[in-house]
């Protein structure tokens, strides 16, 4: 075991192989009660099922995270094909629809909903963006719909008003928060910059890698919270030189690529100062075309456990142009445990799965797979379903209540290798 800071947290630091696994979502802290995701409450109708499953996902296909999008469709598509393989959800195949999230700067994930909806989806796989999500939540749950993230982290979802019926495979950004900043102070940083994109996810993950930074005895010497969209970023990367850290975070998505040009212009390369990012920017494709060596050594922190091999084979086999595999073994746990939940309810309808989730991811049988785990439902017994991405077992918000982050580098290259330098796995709660 490892301690990771003063206050006594320990997270375990498992042996690096395998899958890497890129995040994203959002922070910010909410002065509303902790939400049940346990039980529906009586605000979202009691709607019935027709016998079929059906499953909308709300996923990247356009906009900031569409890099996204790929794993995630295909880890859905891998659940599938083994469910309806084993004979289904229900006795019948599991029907998919399949929509675009697109990002805050449009409209395009009410209008995907909205004909998600009208297909009478059940159940809602997605948003990949914590804002895109939040932005949707309430129309979604309204409907007595189930909504299952792959991908939010933010915060706020602990907190959020959801009927009982939104769940996510991610962990919240405190963990993500909390490794990270482990890892600076543990790297030799006593003091940081922090560049973070103002919006939810921005905020809150910069919150708590401060907060994780100073009760480690370090200090956080700049912190700047820019607007994503702005044209030039100059002015905020003069505040950070100003300050001369030594080690630089960096919160965003695929305007990092911008900050970091713009750091390298005015004398901060990663050679000098240490980088970080996190998993809204830890990209194999947005820094390729940068010279050589731009981001060696540069760090980066993501949700995931490491991934068999095998996994990879199953999502290739249905996406075989596939070369990112981030949140796609979320994806794939949280179809899954949408069809376990439909079968432990003997139902379809969303308030009915959305009844069970909690209770299919713990404190019955362990099995890892659909077919497994539904013989088991059908001999009458209680399951608890470990997943690819880790153990879930739902907390009373809808949130894992354990989980793990990785920690991987870039090299020489500009990538990082799909083998972390370590994995630790920790409470949500601390």
């Amino acid at each position: 075991m490892i301690r990771i800071a003063p206050a006594g947290r320990v997270l375990a630091v498992v042996a690096a192989t395998s899958l890497a696994l890129t995040a994203c979502g959002g922070g910010g802290d909410t002065a509303k009660p902790a939400s049940s995701s346990a039980a529906p409450s009586s605000a979202a109708p009691a709607a019935k099922g027709d016998g079929t499953l059906t499953v909308g996902t709300l996923l990247p296909q356009t906009g900031s995270l569409a890099f996204l999008g790929p794993p995630e469709f295909a880890g859905v598509d891998a659940a599938i094909k083994e469910i309806n393989e084993a004979g289904g959800v229900l006795g019948k195949p599991v029907t998919k629809y399949d929509t675009d999230s697109g990002d805050t700067t449009t409209n395009i994930a009410s209008q995907s909903v909205d004909k998600l909806l009208a297909q009478k989806a059940d159940a809602i796989i997605g948003a990949a963006s914590s804002s895109v999500s939040e932005s949707v939540i309430d129309k979604i749950t309204s409907a007595g719909v189930v909504q299952f993230s792959p991908a939010n982290t933010s915060d706020k979802f602990t907190t959020i008003k959801d009927n009982g019926l939104y769940f996510r495979t991610a962990p919240p950004d405190k963990l993500q928060g909390r490794v990270l900043g482990d890892l600076i102070v543990a790297d030799g940083s006593d003091t940081v910059g922090i560049l973070a994109m103002q919006d939810s996810y921005g905020t809150g993950l910069a919150d708590q890698v401060a907060k994780t930074v100073t009760d480690g005895g370090a200090e956080v010497v700049e912190r700047v919270d820019y607007d994503p969209k702005a044209a030039d970023f100059s002015a905020d990367v003069a505040k950070i030189k100003a300050k001369n850290p030594k080690a630089i975070v960096l919160i965003g998505f695929e305007e990092t690529a911008k900050v970091i040009q713009e750091l390298i212009k005015q004398g901060l390369p990663a050679s000098k100062h240490k980088w970080y990012m996190v998993d809204g920017n830890l990209s194999n494709t947005n820094y390729v075309k940068m010279p050589k060596g731009t981001l060696k050594g540069v760090k980066g922190t993501t949700p995931g456990a490491a991934a068999p091999d095998d996994f990879k084979g199953k999502l290739t086999a249905v996406n075989p142009k596939l070369e990112d595999f981030s949140y796609a073994p979320e994806s794939y746990d949280a179809m899954n445990l949408i069809a376990l939940a439909a079968e432990a309810a003997k139902s379809d309808a969303g308030v009915d799965i959305g009844a069970k989730l909690a209770e299919v991811s713990k404190g019955g049988e362990k099995c890892n797979n659909f077919k497994s785990c539904v013989d088991l439902l059908k001999a009458g017994k209680d399951i608890d379903y470990d997943g690819v991405s880790g153990q879930v077992e739902f907390n009373d918000a809808g949130d894992p209540a354990v989980a793990t982050i990785g920690i991987y580098q870039y090299g020489d290259d500009n990538k990082y290798p799909t083998k972390a330098l370590e994995y630790r796995t920790g409470n949500i709660a601390g």
